[in-house]
């Protein structure tokens, strides 16, 4: 195990941005977010999770994907490499890391592989701090992720009252602590207990249940004080609905892709006017039956990290996890 102590952060931080873009938790505005570092700024890896996923550094919410070009009878298409560099993400917690294989599930298997996020997934190396505190709505350990040590990192760091314990994972972790090897200095103290959050909800046959459920009466009942902002999506760190758009200026133009949302009507409005998801009813039971039954019969995992974003965030408090409890309770 290595130590580091909190003043010399920054030099850590210097020497990874050498080769690569660190982005790591800063204030901005009186929020924390995950914000490139450039030496100038001041690192807040205490304090609990940001507001926001890191999500977008692997899935951005807008993102050019080809050029076209057309003179004539003749038509081109260039693709647009978004992403040619490398990063480091520094204090991941556990949830977000697990959020990172969930949508990997998404992009990168079960035959397809997006070449956008591939790229810039796999030149990514991530540096996960524990939780030693849980928020009120943590509830992470629900779905088996353990706070204090998190999955599919390659660096794990542990705060300590005068600094950060740090253990290599991956053969690149490694790599990463080599880089500023003068920095730490080798320790026996042991990591400091993981936190325990208070929130806990039991999803045992959550799935099966709700197999049952798609007309059921209940899901009227939950949607009538969802005002369908849309916020949850956008919070969400396992959220990865999107629509592609074009943009044509004379003989050429783009397409992109942006961030969307299956709480928006339009999400599934046809061409011919048609929605199959009319109203706040459909979109929400879309909401819960996408992350408790769909994801896990399609990739044997929740599409929830437990995070509590959604629980912190939401104007009139539709909380999942009462939604969990109460789907095991409904008659059928």
């Amino acid at each position: 195990m290595l130590k580091i102590a909190r003043e010399k952060l920054p030099e850590l931080l210097k020497a990874w941005a050498s080769g690569a873009t660190v982005f790591v938790p800063q204030d901005k505005g009186g929020t924390r977010v995950f914000l490139p570092w450039d030496g100038e700024g001041s690192p807040t890896l205490d304090g609990g999770n940001t507001l926001e996923p890191p999500k977008d550094l692997f899935f951005p919410r807008t993102e050019t994907m080809y050029r076209y070009e057309v003179q004539g009878k003749e038509a081109g298409v260039t693709e647009i490499p978004t992403f040619d560099g490398k990063m480091v993400l520094v204090g991941v917690r556990s949830c977000d890391a697990r959020s990172f294989l969930i949508m990997d599930d998404v992009f990168l298997t079960k035959g397809y592989v997006d070449e956008f996020y591939r790229r810039r997934r796999e030149n990514t190396r991530v540096v996960a701090l524990a939780c030693t505190e849980a928020a009120p709505t943590c509830f992470c350990t629900s779905f088996g992720i353990d706070p204090g040590r998190a999955e599919g990192v390659d660096v794990q760091m542990w705060p300590l009252a005068d600094g950060y314990l740090l253990e290599p994972i991956t053969a690149a972790g490694r790599e990463l602590l080599d880089q500023a090897g003068e920095l730490f200095t080798a320790t026996d103290t042991a990591p400091p207990p993981a936190a325990v959050p208070g929130l806990v909800v039991d999803v045992t046959g959550v799935t099966e249940k709700l197999q049952g459920m798609f007309e059921h009466p209940y899901w009227t009942a939950v949607s009538r004080k969802c005002l369908g902002c849309g916020a949850c999506t956008y919070l969400c760190p396992t959220c990865h609905c999107f629509d592609i758009q074009g943009e044509n200026r004379g003989n050429s133009g783009y397409k992109f892709r942006c961030w969307d949302s299956c709480m928006f009507s339009e999400y599934t409005r046809m061409a011919g006017g048609h929605n199959p998801r009319p109203s706040k009813k459909e979109r929400l039971r879309n909401r819960f039956l996408h992350k408790l039954q769909y994801f896990p019969e399609r990739y044997g995992k929740f599409a929830c990290v437990g995070c509590g974003r959604c629980l912190d965030r939401c104007p009139v408090n539709v909380d999942i996890t009462r939604v969990i409890r109460e789907v095991k309770e409904v008659a059928l």
